[in-house]
């Protein structure tokens, strides 16, 4: 990648742009008791799986962004791509109007989504798209006059969005927030994850006490109060958690008898990320009601979402009374120059066979994860395609969140000084590079995360 030299004459120096950003840039998950004393990471440029700050140092990125840049950085190809298409037609009203780009993706995501899922509905972003799936079924069952039947089934650790609903429904425990919430909307399950299972349970036997849970709680609820079950194939910011095997067809099978919604998040594993378009299917061996995604859609090289919605779905909400609308949408649903970076995305993960290489390279990917386990401050060594997660196991006496969060900010650390990006979460260390990432970049990132685990508990001892 070329960069073009920049004239620093007139800009703000390092520091100047720390204390603008301190004062005047509220950022995501800030920390409310000193939102102004903290020092976030400037980046200055990145290219391929690398970013580089200020002062030149090169990172890999670990989190692959926010689990979404699947063609890598620097493409220029597409930014030629967001170019023309602003030259030519940087918005129109979607209320009103459409689009070739927007009317291309929506045929082109029908067309690689399962099953009858053929009706595609643009959203700003995961969020919204989960927001647009809650309000789908709260539509479809008001023109079914089931006017109670609007509770959602949601997972303890499963994050589906900041918005209001998709907040409503996101089961992250231990965050502590001020939000209000929509309690009477949500139900949560405990938590699905096999490394939290009592000792001497199997893999098997947790799978049928995690979904008795779902049969317990439709029972405890009742099937005519429950609109939707929403479900992360992979509980991603939950710590990368994969149900155990046989979880997602057994309990997609629950819902259908007992006529409640599947939605299938797909937000992080949509696009590739375990090695094809959507994971639902081709994965798990479901086919949902609705599948959200945004994030690997674009790469993140745009914002944008979809919340895709099946035939039968749709056949359910549309009735008689013409004056009735689908009032959902945002000013940037639809967005032309999105729509166009979507397809570009969708055309480079095709001509370059990126989901091919995704499933030949994660055998090796997966292999060098889990040798992390050898070191006695791991507990848990967990993934599937490029989705990885290592959760620490402070050698405390009834291991307290402060002793968690210390193992997690020192290894987050030690990374951080030999130039590799992780995405800390409490006690786990998450990561999911961009798809793009070759044999020997996975043992360059591999070979540094046991330098650190190395370093962390030598300091763990010593503390």
């Amino acid at each position: 990648m070329t960069t073009l030299p920049r004239d620093m004459t007139n800009e703000p120096s390092a520091d100047t742009m720390n204390e603008w950003d301190r004062n005047h840039q509220l950022h995501p998950w800030a920390a409310m008791d000193a939102w102004q004393e903290s020092d976030y990471q400037p980046i200055e440029r990145a290219e391929g799986i690398y970013l580089w700050d200020a002062s030149g140092k090169r990172y890999i990125d670990g989190p692959g962004g926010m689990w979404c840049v699947q063609i890598g950085y620097g493409r220029k190809e597409m930014a030629t791509a967001i170019a023309d298409q602003v030259l030519r037609l940087p918005y129109t009203s979607p209320w009103t109007t459409t689009t070739d780009p927007s009317t291309l993706l929506a045929k082109k995501i029908a067309d690689l989504a399962p099953g009858d899922l053929n009706n595609v509905f643009f959203t700003t972003g995961g969020s919204t798209a989960v927001d647009t799936a809650i309000r789908t079924m709260h539509f479809m069952n008001n023109a079914l006059g089931r006017h109670d039947k609007k509770i959602v089934i949601a997972r303890e650790k499963g994050y589906h969005g900041s918005t209001y609903l998709a907040s409503t429904v996101t089961g992250k425990e231990r965050d502590k927030s001020r939000f209000d919430v929509e309690d009477r909307l949500v139900r949560f399950l405990p938590d699905v994850n096999p490394y939290t299972r009592p000792d001497g349970m199997s893999v098997a036997d947790w799978c049928d006490a995690k979904v008795a849970d779902l049969e317990n709680m439709i029972a405890k609820v009742g099937p005519d109060n429950i609109g939707a079950f929403i479900a992360e194939p992979i509980l991603c910011s939950g710590g990368v958690i994969i149900p155990p095997e046989g979880y997602h067809k057994r309990t997609h099978d629950i819902c259908k008898a007992h006529d409640i919604l599947y939605i299938s998040d797909e937000v992080v594993t949509a696009f590739g990320r375990l090695g094809h378009w959507f994971a639902s299917e081709e994965v798990f061996g479901i086919v949902p009601d609705i599948i959200t995604c945004a994030k690997g859609l674009t790469s993140g090289y745009l914002p944008l979402g979809a919340c895709i919605i099946s035939d039968a779905v749709m056949e359910r909400m549309t009735g008689p009374d013409e004056n009735v609308l689908f009032s959902n949408g945002y000013t940037y649903s639809a967005h032309p120059v999105c729509c166009v970076a979507a397809l570009k995305n969708i055309e480079i993960l095709e001509q370059e066979r990126i989901l091919e290489h995704v499933r030949e390279i994660t055998p090796h990917f997966q292999s060098r994860l889990k040798a992390l386990g050898k070191f006695p401050i791991v507990g848990d060594v967990r993934g599937m395609g490029l989705l990885a997660c290592i959760q620490g196991r402070p050698d405390t006496p009834g291991t307290s969140l402060a002793a968690e969060r210390k193992l997690g900010e020192l290894l987050d650390i030690a990374c951080d000084k030999r130039g590799l990006l992780v995405r800390p979460l409490i006690n786990m260390a998450v990561f999911s590079p961009p798809l793009v990432v070759t044999v020997a970049q996975v043992d360059e990132m591999f070979d540094v995360l046991e330098d650190a685990l190395e370093e962390v508990t030598a300091q763990m001892a010593a503390a």
